[in-house]
């Protein structure tokens, strides 16, 4: 919400805003523009019919004071998505959906975008390289890639929010139960891609994982009036701690082999990889062109993203916490540098790991971490209204004797500092924070000077 209302304020809007908390960064982020509240809270007498629309952010409560006044005062209403389409309607969207790779895809695309000075307009859920804010809004771009997110759009609003959109262009990448608060059941999840491969404009472009099963029945239960273009897993090689993909450019009327290093890594960022390629073609893009910027993609942030490295050690943050997602990158790391040791630590955050019935869903996710750790919060649980989780319950549904785990992030804190870190990696999972867990201070501890 704050990088909409910066991006509102950049286009020359009239911005305020409210919340009952404002935590970093975008406090500073919104001070820096002048956009921050003179005060914490609700303020309904603020309002009036002055206004030309509310836009209302998720997690506002549907007797929200402010509103509940917007509504008595009868003012234009937006959530964020529609908001976000009510700015793009006029120019062609671009949507990148599925359960996991959404960010990746949709950061890939702008990075060869904006290295080869293609304006387009873009909402994306991470801070990008190169990139101020994660929401641009203008008048004179020609595209809006969307990063688009399956979870509700607003208290009042229960639709996904990815069947707002309406896509020119769609991307699926791929489908893995989540969110299981709001889709209590694996097929009423899939439904939601459905609709959403449907939502896609007549004459459109879906294009599709193919790698993954229940992605190719939605791909292939779309209208017909869709061009359909599936991708799979690139050729590629690692050498030396270096991923490279193998690929025949087109030079003319002949293909020239080439080998294209990359500073990304993993089976999944290189399914995500051929999916933006493909989006980038439909723009105009080429092969050559594509490879050329994508050599010098680092990652979105919190997505596999480098902490702090010597020659004996690698510590990465990743914001998995999906069964898929944990295994995707558990995967990755590990192959990535099969000589080292891989200490892999994730966090039970979300309201479905956290769910005891979802919780089988994990079975084998972490079976590529050589040390195994699951950490989770008592007090998450109890935030969340959930029954309390035992050690036993999550060591069976991991299926994984030698997993440990840890229910105190201090205690979890001295446990890798006594570890012998010598030719080991650490890889840190959470869509949370460890409970306050400084990573930054754990790595310059772990890896010192």
């Amino acid at each position: 919400m704050h990088n909409l209302a910066i991006a509102m304020c950049k286009k020359g809007y009239t911005v305020t805003g409210s919340d009952d908390e404002i935590f970093e960064p975008a406090r500073s982020r919104l001070a820096s523009y002048h956009l921050l509240p003179e005060a914490e809270g609700w303020f309904p007498e603020k309002l009036n019919s002055q206004f030309d629309a509310v836009i209302l952010g998720m997690h506002a409560r549907a007797d929200n004071p402010e509103l509940l006044r917007a509504q008595e005062l009868g003012l234009k209403i937006f959530s964020y998505p529609e908001f976000l389409y009510e700015q793009s309607k006029n120019k062609k969207r671009i949507v990148i959906g599925g359960s996991h790779g959404k960010t990746t895809i949709t950061a890939m695309i702008l990075h060869v975008l904006n290295y080869h000075h293609v304006n387009t307009d873009y909402m994306v859920g991470a801070q990008l390289e190169g990139f101020d804010v994660m929401v641009k809004l203008s008048e004179d771009a020609n595209y809006m890639v969307i990063e688009g997110d399956e979870y509700l759009t607003s208290p009042i609003d229960r639709r996904p929010k990815f069947h707002v959109y309406k896509p020119d262009i769609a991307l699926i990448s791929g489908i893995a139960w989540d969110h299981k608060n709001v889709f209590p059941t694996f097929d009423n999840y899939v439904e939601q891609f459905r609709i959403f491969a449907n939502l896609i404009s007549p004459g459109g472009t879906l294009i599709y994982c193919a790698d993954d099963p229940e992605v190719k029945l939605v791909a292939e239960d779309c209208r017909n009036n869709v061009k359909k273009i599936p991708y799979l897993l690139p050729d590629y090689t690692v050498k030396d701690g270096i991923t490279s993909i193998n690929y025949k450019l087109r030079i003319t009327n002949y293909e020239q082999p080439s080998t294209i290093p990359l500073q990304i890594f993993g089976r999944h960022n290189l399914l995500n990889l051929n999916g933006a390629r493909l989006v980038c073609n439909e723009l105009g893009i080429t092969d050559e062109m594509f490879f050329q910027a994508i050599s010098s993609f680092k990652g979105a942030s919190k997505r596999l993203e480098l902490i702090a490295k010597n020659r004996s050690t690698a510590i990465f943050k990743d914001f998995a916490h999906s069964p898929s997602k944990l295994k995707a990158t558990t995967r990755a790391v590990k192959e990535q540098f099969t000589d080292k040791t891989l200490v892999a630590c994730m966090e039970l955050h979300t309201f479905s790991s956290l769910s005891s019935d979802f919780l089988p869903q994990y079975d084998g996710a972490m079976n590529d971490a050589d040390v195994a750790i699951v950490y989770f919060s008592p007090h998450a649980l109890a935030l969340k209204k959930l029954p309390p989780l035992t050690v036993e319950q999550v060591k069976q549904a991991f299926n994984r004797k030698d997993l440990q785990i840890f229910t105190d992030s201090s205690a979890l804190k001295n446990y890798l500092l006594a570890l012998d870190w010598t030719n080991k990696n650490l890889l840190m999972m959470s869509s949370g924070n460890f409970d306050g867990l400084d990573l930054a201070e754990l790595s310059r501890k772990i890896i010192p000077g």
